[in-house]
């Protein structure tokens, strides 16, 4: 057998997964080309915060504010806020504001809220001790604030607009609705009412992963952090260990610009093509794994098998009050459509997940098999390829881009 080690359980002990293969079996670990980088030191990360993109340092910008709200993104991200934290509360102080004066809030959109466990998890266990922690409920206390000019409708997170320095701390990584996440993500989705966020999800015009330019989505989303006054986007990217590995700040919109640029050569990846097995790890958003789906689909060959390593215990899709709440029915702004649709151009999809939730198939393809062990998987791989196969393995496939959708416009 030979052997490969990819990361996982995030948040739940970070602790690596062994995949065994058979020697006859040929691998290709795909990593992207952030996959080494180094973390940013507390200087460093103060830095960049000193050398903003489009606007004055964020010291400067905390001079005269009466209060300052910190939106971080929630445990659908990997982002260890507790990294960047020191430097952004050093530069706050330095402008001026006591930690009386700062709050924080969890960009959660439609996803459920979470507990103080969660909270230290990204945040460190001694800030939500220091300073008061705030979930978002996207159906209650929001302040309405017009509309875009797509028609959205614009309510935004009551204890966010009673703010007059307004922050986000949050991740920028591939997405197949944004292009990429970060920047006014945080605030639309991140900290809107029901609303909104259905109103904003429906527009697809320019959509998918890497595209920003003539993405009506993400333009639409812009103009509602515009309308809210969001004033200071932090923008990190992620190495392997989901460390943060680089960071561009500033405006939301230049400030995300900018990071796109980084972020196309981040998670840039070389796509394997016609790989018999394709083998996407989860990690490190394992609770929404079918992310990993579009590097995936575009590496199997026809009628090959596809298969995603999903290490959490919160179950491989994480809850969202607009999603499924029955067999044929969910919240508001649910559809029937699934991330792995059918018809396949693969032979088989199957999901290894130590702890099986039954309501989780559904997103992961009708059809799609479920084991708890990769040896399981393994086992029913081996019948149909014997000891002869081309393999694909993306060991961050969640936040992996291929390089043709990198260079989307």
């Amino acid at each position: 057998m030979q052997y490969v080690k990819v990361p996982a359980w995030e948040f739940y002990g970070w602790e690596p997964e062994t995949l065994g293969f058979p020697d006859g079996w040929k691998i290709h670990e795909q990593r992207m080309n952030g996959h080494d980088s180094p973390r940013l030191t507390v200087d460093e990360v103060a830095d960049r915060l000193r050398s903003p993109v489009g606007t004055k340092p964020l010291s400067e910008m905390a001079r005269g504010r009466r209060k300052c709200c910190i939106i971080f993104d929630d445990m659908t991200r990997p982002t260890r806020q507790s990294q960047m934290l020191p430097a952004v509360l050093g530069e706050l102080h330095r402008g001026g504001l006591s930690d009386d004066q700062i709050v924080f809030v969890m960009a959660s959109g439609a996803h459920h809220g979470r507990l103080l466990l969660d909270f230290q998890k990204k945040l460190g266990t001694e800030v939500p001790e220091r300073f008061l922690v705030f979930n978002h409920n996207c159906y209650e206390n929001t302040v309405e604030l017009g509309e875009t000019s797509g028609g959205t409708p614009v309510h935004v997170n009551r204890e966010v607009m009673s703010c007059d320095l307004k922050v986000t701390l949050g991740v920028m990584m591939p997405h197949f609705g944004y292009g990429f996440g970060g920047g006014s993500k945080m605030l639309l989705p991140g900290v809107s009412g029901i609303d909104s966020i259905t109103h904003n999800h429906r527009i697809m015009e320019g959509t998918g992963p890497g595209r920003v330019t003539e993405n009506t989505r993400r333009l639409d989303s812009e103009e509602a952090a515009r309308m809210a006054g969001l004033d200071f986007v932090v923008n990190a990217f992620l190495n392997a260990e989901a460390d943060v590995a680089g960071m561009v700040c500033g405006d939301v919109v230049d400030a995300h610009r900018e990071g796109v640029k980084v972020a196309r050569g981040h998670y840039a990846t070389e796509l394997v093509r016609d790989a018999d097995v394709v083998v996407g790890n989860g990690y490190p958003m394992a609770n929404e794994g079918y992310k990993a789906y579009h590097i995936l689909r575009d590496s199997v060959r026809e009628g090959g098998d596809m298969v995603f390593l999903l290490y959490t215990p919160e179950g491989c899709r994480v809850h969202h009050y607009n999603g499924r709440f029955g067999e044929d029915f969910g919240g508001r702004g649910w559809t029937k459509t699934t991330y792995v649709k059918k018809p396949w151009r693969m032979s088989r999809v199957f999901c290894v997940t130590p702890q099986v939730a039954r309501a989780d198939e559904y997103y992961y393809g009708e059809g799609s098999q479920w084991v708890k062990t990769w040896e399981a998987c393994l086992g029913m791989l081996e019948d149909v390829h014997g000891g002869d196969a081309s393999v694909a393995l993306y060991p961050t496939a969640a936040m992996q881009i291929s390089r043709e959708n990198a260079s989307n416009v």
